[in-house]
């Protein structure tokens, strides 16, 4: 296996497979998946994530994650 193989972890977002590396935050993600963190609410494996918790809540291999966004209109 390679060392960036053995770097990554998988997690489950919105019910897809992605990776990522070891070490990354729910802020991370949030930034990985393009989203403005403003606009957006986050469940990892059935529980909310606060906004001021997102940067210190690491990422585990297996993580199950929601990402709902909100989006303004009329």
């Amino acid at each position: 296996m390679s060392d960036a193989a053995q770097q990554d972890i998988e997690v489950s977002v919105n019910g897809a497979a992605r990776r990522v590396l070891r070490g990354s935050s729910v802020a991370d993600l949030i930034d990985a998946l393009g989203f403005r963190p403003q606009q957006v609410a986050v469940e990892r494996n059935k529980a909310i994530v606060r906004r001021p918790d997102r940067a210190g809540t690491l990422l585990q291999d297996g993580d199950q994650l929601e990402v709902v966004t909100f989006f303004g209109g009329g």
